[in-house]
């Protein structure tokens, strides 16, 4: 259950069983005529494919930059294998149509296993067996057990995960079912201790679970609940997007009022149902990739909500495509309403902030930065080209942490070993964890500054 999907003995038999299937598909027997029209044929269709794939990709604003080259290979080999089981299907006998079928079907197999590489969406067999069966950890718990919980009067060893459904009617999102993860602490009391609160965000095409069953983060708490007497903040994974498909990147328009759902229906539930603490300076935000996107709009535009917020390979600002077709696709082409969600815009209408500080992590080999809080705004020249598309994270962490600590928000670029996966994205929130409870005001956690503030 624990063998790699990302790597190692089922990838490499997948994709050989794929190259095997082609090889014996075109086989032996057929006419020098047939190979050479239906092959050029079969290239030509299969460059075509990944070339469309790509346009698609790049203009829907999924990715500025291919994902990987297994995903486009794989593309184009689909392209390919169809195209030799449509042109050899005539007079072809039984068991080489079979196997021209199988070819096909173990073209697109390999194309989501390298799709999975590239994105570590499924790192295992049991993460995909959990996804397709619907199963989850024992550790996860619904609304009603909690209360069962509770009574028992018992203090968990580990992390408390309950999936939760919150309200909506403030914003009027439609949401999927929501995630909690509640420390050891929690249940110290009756009523419970008011405990600091994170709301966690992942990146685009993800449900709200994937960021405790995609990376490393269900461990990383535990972990860090072991070493500091079940103390932690509550962890809130709430639905960002309404479904898998739907990149609101956290605003309120015509994907949904995503923005209101965070801070008009997620902040009081948790306040109320789990006895949460009410102070900002106790509540933070963090999220990777487009979820990091979110933590950086949430957090600059409601200053008065949240103290801290850690960004993991972002972006600058929302993302849906171009800055034209961001803004045709999120808000009807209403650019007022963009100044309102862009970062940019919003810190320097703002202001110098009071009260919030930010850990930007880089999945890059790229030097700490640390930027105290000043209250003088950075010269143009210092963050021109700011390209919200842009997906250099580490030009972008820069260009952030220089904008923002020129209005009062310290920061630090921090770079994290990996890329641009879920994998790495749990190595990142690792790094950033100790900082971010202690900033909050986690009990029993040790005071602790931004990377590279103590070298000044």
């Amino acid at each position: 259950m624990n063998l790699s999907l990302t790597s190692g003995l089922i990838p490499i038999t997948l994709q050989l069983l794929a190259l095997i299937a082609i090889v014996v598909a075109i086989g032996r027997g057929r006419s020098r005529k047939w190979l050479q029209r239906s092959l050029i044929a079969a290239v030509l269709a299969g460059a075509g494919l990944a070339a469309a794939a790509r346009l698609l990709v790049r203009n829907e604003g999924w990715s500025a930059e291919a994902i990987s080259f297994g995903t486009v290979f794989w593309t184009a080999v689909l392209g390919f294998a169809t195209t030799v089981l449509v042109a050899g299907w005539s007079g072809s006998a039984w068991w080489r149509r079979l196997v021209s079928v199988l070819a096909v079907v173990l073209a697109v197999v390999s194309g989501f296993a390298a799709l999975n590489t590239a994105t570590g969406y499924l790192p295992t067999v049991r993460a995909a067996w959990q996804l397709f069966t619907g199963t989850e950890p024992e550790q996860w718990i619904d609304e009603s057990q909690l209360g069962a919980l509770q009574q028992k009067g018992e203090i968990p060893i580990r992390g408390t995960v309950v999936r939760v459904r919150i309200p909506g009617d403030a914003s009027g999102f439609p949401h999927r079912t929501e995630v909690v993860y509640l420390p050891p602490a929690w249940f110290s009391s009756n009523p419970p201790p008011r405990l600091p609160v994170v709301i966690m965000m992942s990146g685009e095409f993800s449900s709200p679970g994937d960021w405790l069953q995609s990376t490393s983060a269900l461990k990383t708490l535990d972990n860090f609940v072991a070493l500091h007497h079940g103390n932690a903040p509550i962890f809130v994974f709430p639905d960002i997007s309404g479904k898998f498909n739907n990149d609101t990147e956290c605003v309120d328009g015509l994907r949904g009022n995503a923005a209101s759902h965070l801070t008009k229906d997620v902040v009081p539930y948790i306040i109320s149902r789990f006895r949460a603490s009410s102070k900002s300076e106790n509540w933070g935000l963090a999220g990777w990739s487009s979820g990091a996107t979110c933590a950086l709009s949430i957090a600059v535009r409601n200053p008065d909500m949240f103290r801290a917020f850690v960004w993991l390979d972002g972006t600058l600002g929302p993302n849906a495509g171009t800055i034209d077709q961001t803004v045709a696709r999120l808000f009807g082409g209403r650019w007022d309403f963009w100044e309102e969600f862009d970062p940019k815009s919003v810190i320097t209408k703002h202001g110098p902030y009071q009260r919030l500080s930010a850990w930007l992590g880089v999945a890059a080999e790229t030097p700490t930065v640390h930027r105290a809080a000043s209250t003088t705004p950075p010269s143009p020249e210092s963050i021109d080209d700011w390209d919200t598309f842009s997906e250099d994270h580490a030009d972008n962490a820069n260009k952030l942490c220089t904008l923002m600590s020129g209005y009062n928000i310290e920061c630090s670029v921090v770079p994290f070993k990996g890329k641009h996966d879920f994998q790495s994205a749990g190595s990142g929130f690792a790094a950033a964890l100790p900082w971010l409870a202690s900033t909050l005001g986690t009990p029993d956690v040790r005071k602790k500054s931004l990377p590279g503030a103590d070298e000044k």
